[in-house]
């Protein structure tokens, strides 16, 4: 069975796995205001980043709800992040009143190098968040930032995942690579973060902390596509690993901020040819782990 090359194929994909669906843990429901703004910035692409980045899923929400639906998703993040002060406590009250409204939901939360960072982090706990995304490129922060030593310290203690875009492509960042999370490793060990687009560029580096700390996990976002092989290839040798860490790597996909269809992610890893029990674990099994999802039966579409 080959990867889908196309969105109607995705249900036939997994289910000829044998999953109960999708798993993934980096897909993106924002305020209207915020998604404009991200979306603005991915028309500029070319000026920002010297290549085209034409999102593919602009409908509105009851339309990307119904998208990631059909194409098998068991769980769906909204996975807000703040960029400067004073915006996470409002962008995690949005994503309270989204987990509210949407029965898939992951209840997500986020926060920002400020005085507020650990009772922004311990409310949005409080308030039933079963996931975090902070992103140090676009955020412009160091991820051991001291305004953020007590927000990690909390989140350790909870064992509650974070998803840190820390890697240094599609454009290097001022706090970005691999040194900074190795440090806030080093002070918090017992961190589950999972490292977005498996750290690209620095593949290695970041695969290297998923060995060395239980709580590490990569994800595949954008990982391996025509699209980022452009710019960031996998480097040598580093399929392999890929392998040897079955169990620390999860479906991610950036829906709905991505420049092709959903489908090309999954046809992605699968010639990676890594073969069916690395699909399974890494389309659901990892991801439902760290989620809390229960296997059920298949949706019908």
């Amino acid at each position: 069975m080959s990867g889908p090359t196309s969105d109607e194929q995705v249900p036939a994909y997994w289910r000829g796995l044998g999953l109960p669906g999708l798993a993934d843990i980096h897909v993106h429901f924002l305020p209207p205001s915020v998604l404009a703004k991200v979306w603005a910035y991915f028309d500029a692409a070319e000026a920002n980043y010297g290549m085209a980045w034409p999102v593919h899923y602009r409908g509105s929400e009851p339309d990307r709800l119904e998208t990631v639906r059909r194409l098998g998703l068991k769980a769906i993040p909204s996975l807000a992040y703040a960029h400067r002060p004073g915006m996470a406590s409002w962008l995690n009250e949005w994503c309270t009143q989204f987990a509210a409204r949407v029965p898939e939901a992951v209840h997500s939360g986020t926060f920002f190098p400020e005085p507020s960072a650990a009772s922004d982090v311990r409310d949005a706990l409080t308030a039933g968040a079963r996931l975090f995304k902070v992103h140090v490129q676009v955020g412009v922060f160091s991820p051991v930032d001291r305004l953020l030593d007590e927000a990690w310290g909390v989140l350790a203690e909870a064992r509650v995942p974070t998803v840190i875009h820390a890697g240094s492509a599609p454009r290097p960042g001022e706090h970005t690579g691999p040194a900074p999370v190795a440090e806030l490793l080093r002070r918090h060990p017992e961190l589950v973060l999972v490292i977005a687009h498996l750290g690209m560029s620095e593949y290695h580096a970041f695969a290297d902390l998923a060995e060395a700390y239980d709580g590490v996990h990569l994800d595949t976002t954008m990982a391996g596509t025509d699209f980022t092989e452009q710019f960031a290839p996998m480097p040598d040798g580093y399929v392999q690993r890929l392998a040897d860490l079955q169990a620390k790597v999860l479906l991610g996909s950036d829906f709905p901020n991505i420049p092709y269809a959903y489908a090309h992610q999954l046809e992605a890893l699968d010639r990676l040819e890594l073969g069916d029990d690395w699909m399974r674990a890494v389309l659901w099994e990892n991801g439902a782990r760290l989620l809390g999802l229960q296997p059920g039966p298949a949706r019908d579409l």
